[in-house]
């Protein structure tokens, strides 16, 4: 018995890299999965090669599984809602939606188009959203026709948006966004029994080598042994996420890169600071009193910092 037996899959983005180890290893614990690519390139915009998606199918088949080919773009809201449909088509249901599908145009923000801004955002935030929205609809009916899903959204994230990366204030935008819709979602779908995590993956991918000439690109099922750039060290955790083992688990980011698993920490408030007149009365902040503040309680610095000493 696998953790995913009589489960229905979809993973965008699923013909290389992350989403294809996805893939496979949902398939390979018993879901039904739909291989969605569009089969372009790295930086996005040219025709799509339908190859990419037969070949993890038939992957997936060659270990016993079941998977059909899909197509569509994600950043496409009507083809988005045609990858639902495939499932639904295919197999009669859907349990787990994997949002994995990417493309990736790195510049300084002073060199970057808005072309170039706009077709990262497209595809990844809104085909997220795009997926997400189709996805909850359906799921929603579902609910309220009685027939209560076990549902999982599982969105892929980045240290980029995250933690930052300097030439990919398009992608880290994105990524960044990504988190927040799906701890939006979780709020959103709870009560018609969805739920929605991120995982932020790692390893050797065509996106990386695109930075890095010099790696080797293989495909996660190739690697014979623990490999930490293996691009497929991700997909446990989007296996766990998709199971009912992780019912209880919603809103959540989690980092999986080689064999190091950590959870990211939302934004939250740190300590709070209250301006009072010299009665104690709640007041006004001034502005330097701000600065006072937080350098001697917050930074821990009386420094007055490099442009105060070059006035002086």
């Amino acid at each position: 018995m696998g953790m995913l037996d009589g489960k229905v899959a979809v993973v965008t983005g699923s013909g290389n890299g992350v989403g294809r180890g996805e893939a496979v290893m949902l398939a390979d614990h018993g879901a039904k999965v739909v291989v969605n690519d569009l089969g372009g390139s790295v930086a996005g915009g040219d025709a799509g090669d339908q190859r990419a998606a037969d070949a993890v199918v038939e992957v997936i088949k060659s270990r016993g599984g079941e998977a059909v080919a899909n197509y569509d773009s994600v950043a496409d809201f009507d083809g988005a809602a045609n990858i639902v449909t495939t499932a639904l088509d295919a197999f009669g249901r859907l349990d787990n939606l994997v949002n994995n599908a990417g493309v990736l145009r790195d510049k300084m923000m002073f060199s970057m188009s808005p072309e170039d801004f706009d077709a990262v955002v497209k595809v990844h935030m809104y085909g997220t959203f795009n997926t997400m929205r189709h996805a909850s609809e359906h799921w929603r009916n579902e609910s309220k026709e009685g027939r209560q899903p076990r549902a999982s959204i599982i969105n892929t994230v980045s240290s980029a948006g995250l933690q930052g990366q300097a030439s990919q204030i398009n992608y880290g935008a994105a990524k960044a966004g990504i988190a927040a819709m799906t701890v939006i979602a979780s709020l959103e779908l709870a009560r018609y029994g969805v739920r929605a995590n991120c995982v932020g993956p790692g390893g050797f991918t065509r996106m990386v080598a695109m930075a890095m000439k010099d790696i080797e690109v293989k495909n996660p099922e190739d690697y014979t042994e623990f490999d930490a750039m293996n691009p497929g060290n991700s997909a446990p955790a989007v296996v766990y996420l998709a199971s009912d083992e992780s019912l209880h688990v919603t809103g959540q980011v989690l980092r999986l890169v080689g064999n190091n698993l950590a959870v990211y920490q939302p934004w939250e408030m740190g300590e709070q600071f209250l301006a009072t007149d010299k009665a104690g009365n709640a007041a006004q902040w001034n502005p330097i009193d701000i600065g006072r503040i937080l350098n001697r309680y917050h930074f821990r610095s009386q420094n007055p910092g490099i442009d105060a000493q070059r006035r002086a």
